[in-house]
């Protein structure tokens, strides 16, 4: 089996460094269940500032944040609505049709970048009876699926102020809005106090091992600790976990910029090697999506070619290939994962 030099293939492959375990070991603790975990309650407290809201709630999961941020705002048969790539409607299973009886319609966007026309042609409200009622927009910045793209804070506020008129709640599904504020100098909480609610997680470009946070206000936050507990996402001395959170937010942050150049050289290189596969003024933060089917090749086919020589990747559809810069990937692995990219680039994709 060839040895990997650079896994590529997520933001979520981190592994806690040396500080952030001693930080973990040594992190006081209680029943978070009941609130008395005070490494959590510090967390959530800080997370909260950061975001310009009033409260909290540290979850196991990203997805969990989403789907508790999700139901505060939306009943059971009425919609949400994302756009067409959008990690809420196309990697978390279903769930907010499964847990939460909640529809879902979705606009299409190029990127994933966002356009007040686009959730503002969908959202139907007043309409009794006879249609479905939109309750909630999600937002998602830095975007997944449109390749780590950062979301236009003007963009932000007009889908705000349109939303607003029309009582419809907003949701930011901020994963990655760490990578978004570094890239783009934006303060955190410029972007947060734009949203009802919050979620972000510290388990991608920040290292932590596990947990999300999801923010908004204390009386919201009081709600979402109850669905956590009735989703059994309800926890004990997870004070544990919430250390390495704090310690991400202590030493982690502003070292995205790394990431953040490392992908950009990467693309640079793949499309000097091959034009047509990437733009590289597309690539903002730490994600690069190669259209591989413009150099010749399924993006089966170039995942499985490019794990031969050492690099793992994801394909997200039959043509695209995404790779995620991360913490453990240094400029060394940057440098092999260039090599093996642009030989395979150049080199002649087999016969189907």
């Amino acid at each position: 089996m060839t040895a990997i030099v650079a896994d590529l293939l997520s933001d979520t492959l981190t592994r806690p460094t040396r500080a952030m375990r001693h930080a973990m070991a040594s992190a006081k603790v209680g029943d978070d269940v009941f609130g008395e975990d005070p490494t959590v309650r510090a967390l959530e407290e800080r997370v909260a500032g950061l975001l310009g809201h009033e409260a909290g709630l540290f979850t196991p999961t990203g997805s969990l944040a989403n789907q508790l941020g999700m139901r505060l705002h939306v009943a059971p048969g009425q919609e949400v609505v994302a756009d067409q790539a959008a990690h809420v409607v196309r990697a978390e299973l279903g769930a907010a049709a499964v847990f939460s009886g909640i529809t879902s319609r979705t606009w299409p966007s190029d990127r994933g970048l966002l356009d007040v026309s686009g959730p503002m042609s969908l959202v139907t409200t007043g309409v009794g009876p006879y249609q479905v009622e939109t309750a909630l927009v999600v937002v998602e910045n830095t975007h997944n699926f449109g390749g780590g793209t950062v979301q236009p804070l003007g963009a932000i506020k007009e889908v705000r102020a349109a939303t607003s008129a029309v009582g419809v709640a907003l949701h930011l599904d901020g994963a990655r809005l760490w990578n978004a504020h570094v890239a783009s100098g934006v303060a955190l909480a410029d972007y947060g106090r734009e949203f009802d609610t919050v979620s972000v997680c510290l388990s991608k470009g920040l290292g932590a091992p596990v947990g999300s946070v999801l923010v908004g206000s204390a009386e919201l936050m009081a709600a979402a600790r109850v669905w956590r507990k009735r989703y059994g996402g309800g926890m004990r001395q997870v004070g544990i976990l919430a250390a390495a959170g704090l310690h991400a937010l202590d030493h982690h942050v502003e070292r995205l910029a790394d990431d953040h150049a490392r992908a950009a050289r990467f693309a640079a290189a793949c499309a000097e090697a091959a034009p047509g596969v990437i733009e590289p003024s597309a690539v903002e933060t730490n994600i690069v999506v190669l259209d591989v089917a413009a150099a010749g090749w399924s993006a089966a086919a170039f995942v499985a070619t490019l794990l031969e020589h050492g690099v793992r990747a994801y394909a997200t559809s039959p043509r695209t290939v995404r790779l995620v810069w991360h913490l453990d990937v240094d400029d060394a692995g940057t440098d092999a994962a260039v090599t093996a990219a642009t030989t395979v680039l150049r080199s002649t994709p087999p016969t189907p």
